[in-house]
Order: C-alpha cells, then sequence, then structure tokens
C-alpha cells in the first residue's frame, strides 16, 4: 500500500514525491522546477506525458497534491522513527534486559531460553548507567594517553621548526667560515704574488746592472781589439814606433765573468710556504671560529624543544 501511495505521489520527470507540484491545463501535474527544466530543453510548453500544449506560462500550483506529499513524507517519516527500534533477531522482541554472565541485551523469551539458565538479568535502563560509568573509567587512561600523545605530536612539530633553525643557523656559520677562508687565501694570495714579484724585480735589477757592465767591458774589449788591429796594419816603422803601446794595450787586466749565484728565484720556497705556513694558518683560523661558536653555544639558551 505505501509502496503505491508513493507511486502516486512521485512526479513523471524526476520519480521523487511531488516538490511545489503545478497542474497543467491537462490535469497532469508535475514538479514545478521539473517542468521548467523541461521547458527549456524542449523548448516549447507541453505536458511531459501527453505532449499537450499549455496555453499557460505559469501553471497553477497543486495545493491539494502539495499537502497530501507533505502528510505522506510526514508519515513515512514517523514509520522509520518506530521501526529504527532494536528487536531481538531471535524472537524478534523488543530487547528489555541484559543478561550479566553474556554482557548482551536480550528479550523476555530470551531470559526464560534453555541458553540463559540461571543467568541473572537486570532491566537496561537500569545497567546502562552502571555500565556507562564503567566505560567512562575506563575511558580516562585513554584519555590521557590521547593528550601524550598529543604533547608528543607536538614536541615533535616543534622538532621540526627547530631543525630548521639550526639548518639555517648552521648555513649561515658555514658560509661565514668559507668567506673568511676565501678572504684569507685572496690576501695570501696576494702577499704570495707580490713578495714573488719583488724577488723578480730585485734578482731581474741585479741582472740588468750586471748585463750593462759587461756590455761596457765588451765595448771597451771591441775598441782594444779594434785599435790593436789598426796598429797593426799600420807600416813597419809606425808599428814599431808603437810597439810598446801597443803590447801595454793589449794587456787586458779584466776579470772573466762569473756566474751569479743565489740570483734565480726559488720555486721550492715559495711553494713550501703555501703548503706549510698557509694551511697552518687556515687551520688556526677554522679552531679559532669553532671555539668561539662552541662558547657563543654555551652560553646560549638551550631552545631545543626535543
Amino acid at each position: 500500500m505505501a509502496s503505491k501511495l508513493e507511486s502516486d505521489f512521485s512526479c513523471p520527470v524526476c520519480c521523487d514525491i511531488f516538490n511545489d507540484p503545478v497542474v497543467l491545463s491537462c490535469s497532469h501535474s508535475i514538479c514545478k522546477v521539473c517542468l521548467q527544466k523541461f521547458w527549456k530543453t524542449k523548448g516549447s510548453r507541453e505536458c511531459p506525458l501527453c505532449r499537450r500544449k499549455s496555453s499557460n506560462q505559469f501553471p497553477l500550483p497543486n495545493l491539494v497534491l502539495k499537502n497530501l506529499c507533505e502528510t505522506f513524507l510526514q508519515e513515512r517519516s514517523q514509520r522509520a522513527s518506530a521501526g529504527s527500534e532494536v528487536l531481538c533477531s531471535l524472537h524478534s522482541e523488543r530487547l528489555k534486559l541484559f543478561c550479566l554472565e553474556d554482557k548482551q541485551p536480550v528479550c523476555l523469551v530470551c531470559r526464560d531460553s534453555r541458553k540463559h539458565t540461571n543467568h541473572k538479568f537486570q532491566p537496561i535502563d537500569e545497567v546502562t548507567s552502571d555500565l556507562k560509568e564503567e566505560v567512562n573509567r575506563r575511558l580516562g587512561p585513554l584519555q590521557k594517553k590521547l593528550k601524550v600523545f598529543e604533547k608528543s605530536k607536538l614536541t615533535f612539530i616543534q622538532s621540526i621548526e627547530y631543525i630548521k633553525t639550526q639548518a639555517l643557523n648552521t648555513e649561515r656559520q658555514i658560509k661565514e667560515e668559507f668567506k673568511k677562508l676565501h678572504q684569507f687565501l685572496q690576501d695570501e694570495e696576494s702577499s704570495r704574488i707580490a713578495a714573488l714579484r719583488k724577488e723578480k724585480k730585485q734578482a731581474s735589477q741585479m741582472m740588468k746592472e750586471k748585463i750593462e757592465k759587461m756590455s761596457r767591458e765588451i765595448s771597451s774589449l771591441s775598441n782594444t781589439i779594434r785599435v790593436i788591429a789598426e796598429e797593426m796594419r799600420a807600416d813597419d816603422v809606425t808599428f814599431l814606433q808603437n810597439y810598446k803601446s801597443t803590447v801595454e794595450r793589449a794587456q787586458c787586466t779584466l776579470q772573466d765573468p762569473e756566474m751569479v749565484s743565489g740570483v734565480l728565484i726559488n720555486v721550492v720556497e715559495h711553494l713550501d710556504n703555501i703548503n706549510a705556513k698557509v694551511w697552518k694558518k687556515m687551520k688556526e683560523i677554522v679552531k679559532h671560529s669553532h671555539s668561539c661558536d662552541s662558547e657563543s653555544q654555551q652560553c646560549a639558551p638551550r631552545s631545543n624543544p626535543v
């Protein structure tokens, strides 16, 4: 019967219970919204059931059908609420008692059955408060445990933020340390190159002076050789007249040139300075910076949440 009523109260378009129904000139009723959608899709005002043209652009509401549908929906809701009561799965009776041995709600027929012989029972409304109180006592430790987990979770979240802060600060310190090392290396490079260039300038200047002196001596020797050669080409009398002075001129008092030792650049010494002194100073810089950072961390408040 209920199924037939539901069919009678159903819109032929949406197949649900009528919602704000209107009646057409052909006496068919349709939901107002469904009719407007149908007309918009179809492009003409006709009945969705009989296809008869409707002369009225705004059909009248079917108030009687609307009231009947609302009453039907209300009664169906009440029936659903009444049928929501849990019944005994064996005897389809209301569950009024609670078996203290089996810890299950039972009906009056279950109480008298062989399965519950010598069992103790209490009315459901009486035992419910006691059992709720017991469950509530058991709930207390769970709630405490929940707070412990929530607190731990918060600590972990704070730890993540602290880790981020640590990483940022450490990254900044690393950059500062390498900045110091880069600056030290640049300064040391400039100093080493300046020392090398100074040594090159001094050695080159010394060699230039030697070369100039030797050039003068070469010029003097060349001139003496040229004069002697000219005197030797003179006639015999002239040669003999100048013989004594020619012999004296031919007696060279210049010392043979000697190679100057220690004038070349000592490449090994310059490179050893880098390998020994520079690395030693770099270690001292790193050690000093690390000591300062350790002191500052000891003086800083401990903010690690873990």
